[in-house]
């Protein structure tokens, strides 16, 4: 999945093979509390393209849209319904039945479409699309709820990294942009999302048993006040989980991005990185991943040292 990007191999653009789409009202201010413009938000995802691009390929991806900016209404997008734009393909309809094609973003050129109709973020399937019927990763997104400090999200993190650890699986970490973290866990394509949601909600569970005073299994804001949900609904078929490198649109415009576990430490918060900050990481990439295609697991082992059946 993800590939090397260093100092010495410098994000490149690759040359486009159609008229790059136009950018209309390119001034117009996405948020307000940073300034930022759609066509800052054009510049970002072509700077970003080729590191994102390896997390996009071959996935359906949903888009949230912001019109009147982020401070405005959100659509949520997982259907292509207009005509076919630059970069962006349309899938087999087969794979999701009674609805309009899913998406998937081929080039960077599909990034810049997307701009130019105000797309935010990107969020992407836990499947391959020649395989959607066998996640390829499982995802537990770390929701902290009202007054849990960043100390113990951080806290909270490590726990759940120290029981996939335990059961023989391996864990990359992603701030989220958002609120929390996101730790993700390659597979190999053999099981089916019904399997792959029961046994991601049993190891939520059983934080949530081991350490109540710490994680809850309950989504909502009233049953994590003070606690943790690791969200695992992620992790069935159609759900998604924002994409590594996509902004968010969120006052500041924090930015998913993928990190080591070394590193972990040293992060303020999930919107560690942002829109107009994040430049200096592009060197960094997504080698904090480097090995996650390699890692990929079964779930066999895990399952059995849980006593799921």
């Amino acid at each position: 999945m993800p590939r090397t990007a260093t100092a010495q191999s410098p994000v490149k653009r690759a040359p486009p093979s159609q008229p790059e789409p136009r950018i209309t009202h390119g001034e117009r201010v996405v948020d307000a509390s940073t300034g930022i413009t759609k066509m800052d938000m054009v510049r970002y995802y072509a700077l970003v393209a080729p590191l994102m691009l390896e997390h996009l390929k071959s996935r359906p991806v949903a888009v949230v849209r912001a019109p009147d900016g982020i401070e405005g209404q959100l659509f949520f997008q997982k259907h292509e319904d207009s005509d076919r734009m630059a970069g962006v393909l349309q899938l087999d309809p087969a794979l999701d039945e009674g609805h309009d094609p899913l998406m998937e973003i081929a080039s960077a050129q599909g990034l810049r479409s997307y701009a130019q109709m105000n797309v935010i973020e990107y969020h992407t399937w836990n499947a391959l699309k020649d395989r959607i019927e066998r996640p390829d990763r499982m995802t537990f997104d770390l929701d902290p709820g009202d007054g849990v400090s960043w100390q113990e999200v951080h806290e909270g993190t490590l726990l759940v990294r120290v029981l996939l650890q335990e059961l023989g699986l391996p864990a990359f970490l992603k701030t989220s942009g958002g609120k929390g973290l996101h730790v993700v866990v390659p597979l190999k394509r053999l099981r089916d999302w019904d399997t792959v949601r029961a046994f991601s909600k049993a190891i939520v569970e059983h934080l949530a048993r081991t350490i109540p005073e710490r994680f809850v299994a309950k989504s909502g804001p009233r049953n994590r006040v003070g606690k943790i949900f690791v969200d695992y609904l992620r992790n069935g078929r159609g759900a998604t989980t924002v994409c590594a490198w996509s902004a968010r649109a969120r006052p500041g415009m924090g930015v998913s991005v993928p990190v080591a576990w070394d590193e972990l430490d040293g992060l303020t918060s999930s919107s560690h990185w942002t829109v107009q900050t994040i430049a200096p990481r592009l060197a960094v990439g997504n080698t904090p991943w480097d090995g996650y295609a390699q890692s990929a697991a079964t779930l066999t082992a895990a399952m059995k040292t849980l006593g799921f059946a």
